[in-house]
């Protein structure tokens, strides 16, 4: 799939692209109408700590700051601070990494005009 705003390949089931941060709308995604099943995985461009919260928020279609955002208050309020905390690492172990975007081909073209070596006797 390609970026409609920066025009370069990013994974099918994105949500945002990993280069300009555009939201992608989901008939790109399906392509010729078919469904796309979202995988809950740990961001593997939009991560601070462990791409946690990056792919959450990919997920769910949200920025990644909000979801940050949200899990900071969460480990600050007094009662649940070892249920964040511990919530996080069981989602940094159980959470497959997403495989790394596919970087923007750089297609050189054939040269047309190479000079033929022609061999005279």
């Amino acid at each position: 799939m390609n970026c409609p705003n920066c025009r370069r390949d990013i994974a099918d089931y994105s949500n945002f692209c990993y280069y300009c941060g555009t939201r992608q709308q989901m008939g790109a995604a399906q392509g010729q109408g078919g469904y796309v099943q979202k995988r809950l995985m740990r961001s593997s461009v939009d991560s601070k700590i462990a791409g946690v919260c990056g792919g959450i928020a990919e997920y769910l279609g949200v920025d990644s700051t909000v979801v940050r955002l949200i899990w900071v208050i969460a480990i600050f309020v007094p009662i649940p601070v070892c249920l964040a905390l511990v919530s996080y690492i069981v989602a940094w172990i159980i959470m497959p990494l997403a495989p790394p975007p596919v970087p923007a081909s750089n297609v050189t073209p054939a040269p047309s005009d190479a000079p033929h070596s022609a061999q005279t006797a």
